[in-house]
């Protein structure tokens, strides 16, 4: 998987590339980066180079999971960031007489 260099879109492999990713899903960040590049980092096919042992996150039972989960990523991430723009200011009172 790789974001395109402006990032509104991902390859997911050389069949499938998903268009149109909306620029505030990187706007929802889980420590120093978003949500969908802590997913793309997590779910590449990685081979260990002193072991030689492949790990590779793709369930092969289904074949549609890391697609149907990129989609609720961006997903939650978009209202995330809808829900956090449109929280009133917090008021804090002082207590002090």
């Amino acid at each position: 998987m790789r974001l395109s260099k402006d990032k509104t879109s991902l390859k997911y492999n050389d069949f499938l590339t998903l268009h149109g990713i909306p620029p505030q899903v990187f706007d929802y960040k889980l420590g120093n980066r978003s949500a969908l590049d802590w997913i793309i980092d997590q779910y590449q096919i990685k081979t260990d180079k002193r072991s030689g042992i492949t790990n590779d996150p793709n369930n092969l039972d289904d074949e549609t999971y890391i697609l149907r989960l990129i989609k609720q990523v961006i997903s939650v991430s978009l209202e995330t960031v809808n829900i956090v723009e449109n929280l009133r200011p917090l008021e804090i009172l002082d207590d002090q007489r």
